[in-house]
């Protein structure tokens, strides 16, 4: 009895048979239909999918359908996504049953893609095949497979025709029609193939049609097999051709060369001057290349590792052609490993190294090699001058104790000798016995003692870190490599690629040890502050962990080098520009040096020193065709440029002597040399640089209620001040805190505000001490904004400014716009240290501040870290309270602060 279904026309080649699962992207207009048929439905929907039966886009044809089709249950759609609604949706069939159309259709290009009801007829009931077919199929289709198996290489593919097999032997025989299907569905390919096999309602008629298939299939591979092979001889006798080939090329180009020598000599005894190309000379540099490779390997230490390793992968090259791909990988391993500075290869460079430690003006001439390349920084110049006496005092000690040891084998030795002579006698055959005696001239292995601290070099951009390094190198008489960690994400990157990947190769710092020749060289890690999250690429932070542990670093584990590499003579120096993204395990391995930054003094001499002369040099001027006098330079360093380091400062000053640059090769040009003035003026300083950028602001800062300064340290280390702005406006007694504010700062404007509040009557804001400033007379809310509002902000050292500016806003009194301040406060009104110092100060310093209000705990600090001239040139005042705080901000006396009625309790 027929029974209607909706026909899904399927796109030729497309064929799907009964246990079979596929899925298929469909037109929009399609995929509406099938959601509505889905939402029509309580269960899967089930459709008759019927493929096309002739290929229509090939030969301009109207599609045909197939008289037979698989009814098919829907089991999943998938939707476009909502961004691009032209995609198509995906639809999931899982095949059921064969089922043939009751009546021919006739379809046109319009009405393929669109769903439509038809009847169709089910086939009768299967029954069990007979024992000879299910034996005739189970036959063919395990012959099939195991030769499947056997050429198949994808271990994903042999595993799925393994299982296969195995339901093959395990299917009981009422089963065995349905996994013909399912075999015929994913091994056989042929359009017409499947066609034929859909057709196929009678189980034993199937069972035929899967045998024959399967033969076919058997018998195709066989003959592909064949020819694959025959290929294969062809090519290994391509091979040989091109190897004798490449011989002829070789003694062809020496007969020549003997003729061209023969040829070249003229009568008078003369020879022709032409040199040989060295496109020729390709494979005898080759062949040099690989000697000098063997002779590296023979060099090494025996029984070391790198030897070990050396010797496995050159035997492995030798049995390998020159045109496989593993000789190419196996040659690039061998060259990066010989070109490592292994401590058996060379020990000339480093025995010159140690000899610089052992020269006794060795430290002074390194303090002239600092001053020579910085000015000022004279804290960090002292560090510098004690990590550098450490490892020579390190070194010394080192070379006594090796020849402490040396003495100790030479006197065990002459002692076994000496012992010799009497056993010798008694044996009388002294000749003839052979002691194994060490030689008195063999040294004991030079262990690594020195081992100095990992120096990290913090400050703000610009500053000398990198320099410094340098300056380091040149004192050791060592070579230097930079190495920049700045956005590096991938582990692999320190810990090289291991040899499995395609272009793979070694991290970074065993190629810093290779450009180095040396295996004590100084390695800058130049912004680890920079490196990536941990991802799924690794965790670059903790592979430099065992970099940079002196207790772990004497055989770091490259990947690519698979070979233990000695670290342990490595000076490392990192840098960074702020300590809050460096991981606490690795800045626990670390020793901290601070560089804040230079002041106005430091600045002009600097670009004295340096920076004026590099920028003569650079732009192909001398000390004649410019005069810059410090008054001028002072100018561009305080009203052109104002930041911790001094690379703004050297644009700047390239900017001058470019302009003079231009002024003279016009002169030169018209002839008029004796015209030209190499003197600058400070009026001249605007058409070359432009308007003054911080001249403005001097000039907007003015004295205002409601607004008091603050000293901030930024982003990049960099101090400066920042304005605390304030304003009345009409509310509810509330405080509304904008300017992109952290949770801690937040918590120093409520906490200032209450303080002022608790004593508003002692400082004449209110008549009563029960009375809100905020509501009496008027309720009001106060609005508290710190500019920059793109910048976040944090920390607790503003509350003394926050505090200083709600007295402004509530008495009405004034803070010069010449005071800065910084300090945290407590709910009793103390001034607890802060951080940053020195970066505030300088900051402070540059801005024209004048006067400086800290806490008393943070005087240490002033005395010791900030430099004399700038302590000279400001005042500064140390408070314990926020009492003395509005006292040095207002001014003694401003308020006259009321007894105080309230008594502390100090049980």
């Amino acid at each position: 009895m027929p029974v209607t279904l909706p026909v899904l026309a399927l796109q030729y080649p497309t064929v799907i048979l009964p246990g079979a699962r596929i899925a298929l992207p469909v037109d929009p207009e399609l995929g509406q239909q099938l959601v509505a048929l889905m939402h029509e439905s309580d269960t899967h929907p089930v459709l008759a999918a019927v493929p096309i039966v002739n290929a229509k886009s090939a030969h301009g044809e109207a599609p045909v359908l197939g008289e037979w089709g698989c009814a098919s249950r829907i089991m999943r759609l998938v939707r476009p996504s909502a961004l691009n609604q032209s995609d198509k949706y995906v639809v999931s069939l899982q095949g059921l049953t064969r089922v043939r159309l009751a009546r021919p259709i006739e379809v046109t290009e319009d009405t393929i893609g669109s769903l439509f009801q038809h009847p169709v007829v089910y086939p009768a009931i299967e029954t069990t095949p007979g024992r000879e077919a299910v034996s005739a199929f189970k036959t063919a289709a395990l012959k099939m497979l195991d030769q499947l198996i056997e050429d198949t290489g994808k271990s994903s593919r042999k595993e799925v025709f393994t299982r296969f097999a195995t339901m093959v032997e395990d299917m009981s025989d009422a089963r065995v029609p349905w996994l013909a299907d399912v075999m015929v569905w994913s091994i056989i390919t042929d359009h017409s193939d499947r066609l034929d096999f859909l057709t196929a309602q009678n189980t034993e008629d199937r069972l035929k049609r899967a045998v024959n298939l399967f033969v076919k299939h058997t018998s195709i591979s066989e003959v592909s097999k064949k020819i694959a092979s025959a290929v294969d001889e062809s090519l290994s006798k391509q091979q040989k051709e091109y190897f004798l080939r490449q011989q002829l090329v070789a003694i062809q180009r020496e007969l020549a060369s003997l003729q061209r020598d023969s040829t070249d000599i003229s009568s008078n005894g003369t020879a022709s001057p032409g040199p040989p190309s060295e496109l020729d000379q390709d494979e005898a540099a080759s062949e040099e290349d690989m000697a000098d490779i063997k002779r590296k390997i023979e060099a090494m230490e025996p029984g070391t590792e790198e030897r070990k390793m050396g010797v496995r992968e050159w035997r492995r090259l030798k049995r390998l052609p020159q045109q496989s791909v593993e000789y190419g990988v196996i040659r690039s391993y061998l060259e990066w490993l010989v070109a490592l500075p292994w401590p058996s290869l060379d020990n000339t460079r480093l025995s010159t190294s140690i000899n610089v430690l052992k020269d006794r003006t060795f430290l002074t001439k390194a303090k002239e090699q600092l001053d020579a390349d910085h000015y000022g920084l004279d804290k960090i110049k002292r560090r510098l001058i004690e990590y550098l006496a450490v490892v020579r005092l390190r070194q010394l000690a080192a070379e006594v104790e090796s020849m402490k040891e040396k003495a100790e084998l030479t006197a065990k030795v002459d002692t076994q000798s000496q012992a010799l002579v009497p056993i010798n006698n008694k044996l009388g055959n002294a000749k003839d016995q052979v002691a194994p005696t060490p030689s008195p001239h063999a040294t004991p292995k030079p262990r690594n003692t020195v081992k100095g601290p990992i120096l990290l070099f913090v400050g703000p951009p610009g500053t000398g870190k990198t320099s410094l390094g340098q300056s380091i190198a040149h004192a050791l008489d060592r070579p230097f490599q930079r190495i920049s960690l700045g956005g590096v994400r991938d582990e692999a990157e320190i810990r090289g690629h291991r040899r499995t990947y395609v272009a793979s190769g070694p991290g970074v710092i065993v190629q810093a040890l290779r450009k180095a020749g040396r295996p004590d060289p100084i390695l800058l890690l130049d912004e680890v502050d920079k490196v990536g999250p941990s991802n799924y690429h690794g965790d670059v932070s903790s592979a430099l962990l065992e970099v940079l542990d002196p207790e772990q670093n004497h055989s770091f584990n490259d990947h690519y080098i698979s070979v233990p590499v000695d670290l342990s003579q490595v000076l490392f120096i990192c840098t960074a520009n702020t300590l809050d993204t460096i991981s606490a395990p690795l800045l626990d391995r670390c020793e901290v040096v601070h560089l804040s930054g230079y002041t106005y003094d430091e600045k002009v001499h600097i670009a004295r020193r340096f920076l004026l002369s590099k920028q003569l040099r650079a732009n192909a001027l001398d000390a004649s065709h410019l005069s810059l006098s410090d008054a001028v330079l002072r100018v561009i360093a305080t009203q052109y440029t104002r930041e911790a380091g001094v690379r703004s400062l050297e644009r700047a000053v390239g900017a001058v002597v470019r302009a003079k640059a231009v002024e003279w090769a016009e002169a030169v040009d018209a002839g008029k040399e004796n015209e030209y003035s190499p003197v600058v003026e400070e009026e001249d300083l605007e058409p070359i640089l432009g308007i003054a950028r911080w001249d403005g602001d001097e000039k907007e800062r003015e004295d205002k209620r409601g607004v008091v300064y603050g000293l901030v340290v930024m982003g990049q280390g960099e101090g400066g001040i920042l304005p605390v702005e304030t304003t009345a406006i009409p509310g509810s007694g509330r405080l509304k805190l904008t300017g992109s504010l952290g949770e801690v700062i937040k918590e120093s404007g409520e906490l200032a505000l209450s303080w002022v509040k608790t004593h508003a009557y002692l400082l004449h804001i209110t008549n009563a001490p029960a009375q809100d400033p905020l509501k009496v007379p008027d309720p009001i809310d106060i609005h508290l904004h710190l500019p920059a509002g793109a910048q976040k902000k944090d920390g607790p050292s503003a509350g003394v400014a926050m505090t200083c500016a709600f007295v402004s806003l509530l008495s009405g009194a004034i803070v010069s716009s010449n005071i800065a301040m910084s300090g945290e406060i407590t709910l009793r009104g103390r001034v607890t240290p802060v951080g940053g110092i020195k970066e505030k100060v300088l900051g402070a310093h540059r801005a024209n501040i004048t006067k400086v209000i800290l806490p008393y705990a943070n005087r240490k600090d002033v005395e010791q870290d900030v430099p004399r001239e700038v302590r000279d040139a400001m005042e500064f005042v140390f408070v314990r309270t926020v009492e003395e705080a509005l006292n040095a901000a207002f001014g003694k006396g401003t308020f006259g602060l009321r007894p105080n009625v309230l008594v502390e309790s100090r049980l």
